[in-house]
């Protein structure tokens, strides 16, 4: 196959990208909100998996549930559906990767025939499950789980080993299992009441969701020849770039401590209680606006890297500016969620710089 055969894989590829960016927001409006905790269980929410819309609706064990929150400790339909839309969104993110996997499977199988077969027998297995689990007959459901377990396994395997390309079947692959990962995180932070460690990593691992995709665009891609002044320079940018938004969840985590402590309010004392790790923070930014201006400069020459190059600046300029106004304007609340996207932007966008590159 030619790279141009692939042009409707690479763009569901970066539909991906583009839907766990919309995660990523969602997920920044949801600690914008303080709405974390606003479905107090998981994957149910107060025991239901459609939310109430009223204090009415509620289980009878309904105080349980609430004793877990750390705000007001009362029904807040808010909260309650901006966390069950973040969930929701991940449940769709996760169905959109899990037809991902199955047609790279499909699309790079030397054994196409066989190859549907075996799905067929799974999604037949997962809808005897789901059945037979809607029917309360558990004990039977039990069996054919495991059934499905084993010939999801087998399948993967076949995947694998009859893969044409596998530098793209198995990044696939490992998808389906991050997004599974990441959705356990899901039920640790939950479990743990936001533990902002838990949250750091279910962020992090979001970052790792975004870039498996873009690593099978550019291997579908023209490599592109470049000098190794502007190899290295990239390189660099992502190394700075992802220690700039690991410093940046030390902050956030201040921000978190500070917050609670003022019961969310007065934000214009928040930014002046954060400690070393927002200065560090800030004086990074310049490193990086430096960086940025550089990549730029050395990649004047080179009309495949240029519009790259500056696309990298615009969004270091604008993640600056982001930065001074929640600094100076007393945290805004929705610069905190856009602050925190474009820098997982900018993080991809070099990742794919750096995958265009030819070693």
């Amino acid at each position: 196959m030619t790279l141009e055969s692939h042009i409707s894989y690479k763009k569901y590829s970066w539909f991906l990208v583009g839907m766990v960016f919309l995660v990523i927001l969602a997920g920044g409006v949801v600690r914008m909100t303080q709405s974390g905790m606003g479905c107090p269980d998981w994957p149910r929410c107060f025991g239901m998996w459609i939310p109430p819309t009223d204090a009415s609706q509620l289980p009878e064990d309904f105080e349980k549930y609430l004793s877990k929150q750390d705000i007001d400790h009362s029904f807040n339909v808010y909260h309650t559906w901006i966390e069950y839309i973040n969930r929701l969104l991940g449940a769709i993110l996760g169905m959109f990767i899990f037809a991902y996997a199955l047609w790279s499977s499909l699309k790079f199988s030397t054994r196409r025939p066989r190859m549907k077969t075996s799905l067929l027998v799974n999604f037949g297995l997962a809808a005897v499950s789901v059945v037979l689990l809607l029917l309360g007959s558990y004990n039977i459901a039990k069996a054919t789980i495991i059934l499905f377990v084993l010939s999801a396994i087998y399948s993967l395997f076949h995947a694998l080993r009859y893969a044409r390309r596998r530098d793209i079947v198995l990044p696939s692959i490992l998808l389906l299992f991050a997004v599974a990962i990441q959705g356990w995180l899901g039920k640790i932070v939950v479990d743990e009441n936001l533990s902002v460690v838990k949250i750091t990593t279910h962020m992090i691992g979001a970052l790792v969701i975004a870039i498996i995709p873009i690593i099978s665009i550019a291997r579908l891609s023209h490599k592109i020849k470049v000098s190794k002044s502007l190899l290295y320079t990239t390189v660099g940018m992502i190394v700075l770039v992802f220690l700039q938004i690991v410093l940046g969840t030390q902050v956030r985590e201040e921000i978190d401590v500070i917050s609670k402590s003022l019961a969310y309010d007065n934000r214009e004392l928040w930014i002046d209680r954060l400690g070393y790790a927002f200065i560090i923070h800030r004086s990074f930014s310049w490193l990086i606006l430096a960086g940025g201006i550089y990549l730029v400069y050395i990649s004047r020459k080179m009309k495949q890297m240029t519009t790259g190059a500056m696309i990298t600046l615009v969004g270091i300029l604008l993640i600056i500016s982001l930065g001074v106004i929640m600094a100076y304007l007393n945290m805004p609340a929705l610069a905190q969620p856009l602050h925190l996207l474009f820098a997982c932007a900018l993080l991809i966008q070099l990742v794919y710089l750096r995958m265009r590159i030819e070693n």
